[in-house]
């Protein structure tokens, strides 16, 4: 109780809060643990796991158990920001960076733009509304891996799109984009388009169903042409709905992988190499600790940049309002 007589608020719910002890718990040693582990050992020179970092004294001694503390750093293992002056010098993570610029910058753009129509277009009561609602959104319960491979044989000129319209008489037609190195990133594009745009309108789609409906009977009134009903008050009415799609689609671009994986496996060459990509080949292939600790530090980072604002924005707005 407080001094009012009222129940202390931090004893409300107090079997839920029990409960979510563990959860909490495995949150910050799994989670926040193993990103701060990540960022301090991104400062070292380790190839594999440094077998010593800290220097440890015992704090006591009882039979066969023994309680040790870090007292110490051994600085030997640390070299700074090398390994970050490293990673921005290697032409392989600027690639990387290129290309996640390029996916990104076009997904982003394109999902909004696609999935918004769709959802509009969908937003009319036509029939069979919920037969093309399944058929667009299918894709996403594919995962990475099977898109990547699909959309790998649909690209192939051999047996693919280009063999298919050849075969019709258009012997010059040329479309191979998975195998020219200017444009890989773009063949790439389209699998991660087909496989997420319906997911965007999925989105698009309940913000859309959750306008009110006398709105637009204002604007029908009013003699509003649809495409400035949409433009200049549905849109505007939609903004926490663009601000979650966007964190969705830009957690997404950071993490991509396995799609480059299966597609291309980064090739021709590194012409669509990935930061996730080589986080994976430097840490577990490259058995280079540091450096792949470097790559995740600065894509941590990048993360950081896109769900900041938006928490800020989202839960921001809402203690002021």
């Amino acid at each position: 109780m407080d001094t009012t007589g009222r129940p202390n608020p931090l004893f409300r719910n107090l079997s839920a809060k029990i409960a979510a002890i563990p959860m909490i718990v495995t949150a910050l040693v799994v989670f926040v643990g193993g990103t701060v582990w990540t960022v301090i050992y991104s400062f070292t020179s380790s190839k594999l796991l440094p077998r010593k970092l800290f220097e440890w004294t015992d704090l006591f001694n009882i039979g066969d158990w023994s309680l040790s503390v870090p007292t110490g750093i051994v600085w030997k293992s640390f070299v700074g920001l090398q390994q970050y002056e490293r990673l921005w010098g290697t032409n392989r993570w600027i690639v990387s960076i290129e290309n996640l610029l390029i996916y990104g910058l076009c997904s982003l753009v394109l999902s909004f733009v696609i999935g918004f129509i769709l959802a509009a277009l969908l937003d009319q009561k036509i029939r069979f509304e919920n037969t093309f609602r399944t058929i667009i959104l299918y894709p996403f319960a594919l995962s990475f891996i099977v898109t990547g491979l699909v959309w790998q044989w649909l690209l192939n000129p051999d047996f693919g799109i280009q063999s298919v319209i050849r075969g019709m008489g258009w012997v010059g037609f040329t479309f191979d984009p998975l195998y020219n190195a200017s444009i890989v990133i773009y063949g790439v594009l389209i699998a991660g388009l087909w496989q997420g745009t319906g997911l965007i309108m999925v989105l698009m789609l309940a913000g859309l169903r959750g306008i009110d409906q006398e709105i637009w009977k204002a604007a029908r009134v009013d003699g509003i042409p649809a495409w400035k009903t949409y433009l200049f008050i549905v849109i505007p009415m939609m903004r926490p709905v663009f601000i979650t799609t966007l964190v969705i689609i830009a957690s997404g671009i950071v993490r991509i992988y396995d799609l480059i994986v299966a597609q291309t496996s980064g090739g021709p060459g590194i012409s669509s190499e990935v930061p996730a990509k080589y986080v994976y080949d430097y840490m577990f292939q490259g058995q280079n600790l540091g450096q792949g600790f470097a790559a995740s530090t600065m894509m941590l980072l990048a993360v950081a940049i896109v769900i900041i604002p938006w928490a800020y924005l989202e839960f921001g707005s809402r203690k002021r309002g």
